[in-house]
């Protein structure tokens, strides 16, 4: 639920001050007013404007692994052998994983 911030608080005094029939009807508006939203659900209308990517091709160079890199069985990814921190059974571990 949003809360507005720049709202001036109630003191104490002015909680006191508030009558039973008050409290009631606040109680009651707030049990009818609340309703489960999925966020997801929510969020799969939602269009960010110039990100329709429908009708665009990716158009990348693929290069094959170079002899001076290594792919690192952690996470997978292709790293210049610099970055090449030890050998767990036999297989390349990068200086991230390691760490």
């Amino acid at each position: 639920m949003a809360t507005d911030y720049d709202t001036p608080r109630k003191t104490d005094d002015d909680v006191n001050e508030d009558s039973i029939e008050e409290l009631k009807a606040r109680r009651n508006d707030k049990s009818a007013s609340t309703v489960d939203v999925d966020e997801f659900e929510q969020a799969e209308g939602l269009e960010l404007p110039g990100a329709d990517l429908s009708n665009e091709e990716l158009s990348v160079r693929v290069l094959p692994r170079q002899a001076d890199e290594f792919t690192c069985m952690s996470c997978f990814l292709v790293h210049h052998r610099s970055q090449l921190a030890a050998e767990k059974n036999g297989h390349p571990i990068c200086r991230d994983c390691a760490a």
